[in-house]
């Protein structure tokens, strides 16, 4: 019988997080708070707490992998930990960069833990990664190891492109694009293909994988740049149109400013001002990206990403209800209301 999607995703997380809190407990009590804490296990002061986590969408995605190669999802569980290692480290750092002092209807780590506490516990994330998959037998372990660092390479790559962008006035959807596509989609190529390369998976299926979910990976921070500004607090964790009080460079941004008129100047004299604006300002701010076409063209763009992805994984031949579980999956992550 075919799993629905929210099946699927619960499958990752009961296979996951077991290991991923052996994984965590190897570090240092001090770091191990921080994450436990960033995770939703614990509160500031320790004390255990119900679920927390997220969806564990790139687990999810690193076990169908393995699936998708013909093998059973438990081998994808190292690259389905590593994974969400690296996604954890990105975010106690990106918080800390961006900002940010509340994710998922709660402060942030380094507004708990200070900043010096964050950068650890995602520094020691980050080499954690790695070694888990080092310590896989064979070279499937290896050549995910590779592959991994190669990603995060492009996802560091994107985040500095992103905080460089903030500096910029003349950046352009093209660019923006290429950002994200490193700084989301990246991860997400790593989650679609290691289970894949653990299984010892042909390169061309590695390849195809990758592709998938490099391409999910733009859709997926597409719709998160509309969510960033029309998204619900409720649904997001975020405060009320967070990106435009950041003042963020999104895609639907830079569609507006590369729109030009009137609306486009108002808007990048709002993005060089200082200081927090009440919500009244955001909100006309807000509709003015809409009027210049920000919202509409990003929609049609996450769309068409995620259309490509769909093609890249028939065009792979996979076992049928792997294939399914995929596209599922593709569906169910990208269908937030924004």
């Amino acid at each position: 019988m075919t799993m629905t999607v929210p099946e699927a995703i619960e499958r990752g997380r009961t296979l996951t997080v077991p290991a991923l809190r052996q994984t965590v407990a190897r570090l240092h009590p001090r770091l191990r708070h921080v994450v436990e804490y960033h995770r939703g296990w614990v509160d500031a002061d320790g004390n255990p707490q119900p679920g927390g986590g997220g969806k564990l969408v790139r687990p999810a995605l690193a076990l169908l992998s393995a699936e998708a190669a013909g093998a059973p999802a438990e081998v994808g569980l190292p690259a389905a930990v590593a994974v969400e290692l690296v996604h954890d480290f990105s975010l106690l750092h990106d918080d800390l960069m961006d900002g940010d002092t509340e994710r998922r209807h709660r402060p942030t780590a380094w507004t708990v833990f200070g900043a010096d506490g964050a950068i650890l516990a995602g520094d020691a994330l980050l080499g954690l990664a790695t070694q888990v998959l080092l310590e896989v037998e064979g070279e499937p372990g290896r050549k995910a190891a590779v592959i991994l660092g190669a990603g995060v390479q492009d996802l560091v790559r994107g985040q500095a492109e992103d905080l460089l962008f903030e500096s910029r006035s003349d950046v352009t959807v093209a660019e923006t694009l290429h950002m994200e596509d490193g700084k989301t989609g990246a991860l997400l190529a790593c989650a679609a293909s290691l289970g894949a390369v653990l299984a010892g998976a042909p390169k061309e299926v590695v390849d195809g994988l990758a592709e998938f979910g490099s391409r999910l990976g733009t859709a997926f921070q597409l719709i998160d740049d509309l969510l960033g500004i029309w998204g619900d607090p409720a649904v997001t964790g975020k405060p009320v149109l967070s990106d435009l009080q950041s003042r963020k460079k999104s895609v639907p941004v830079v569609v507006a400013l590369e729109a030009g008129g009137p609306d486009a100047e108002e808007l990048r004299a709002f993005l060089v001002s200082e200081g927090d604006r009440p919500t009244e300002d955001l909100e006309r701010i807000a509709a003015l990206v809409e009027r210049a076409g920000g919202r509409d063209w990003t929609t049609a763009e996450a769309d068409r990403q995620l259309k490509t992805a769909g093609a890249v994984l028939r065009s792979l031949s996979l076992p049928p209800l792997a294939e399914a579980e995929l596209l599922a999956l593709a569906r169910f992550v990208t269908e937030r209301d924004c």
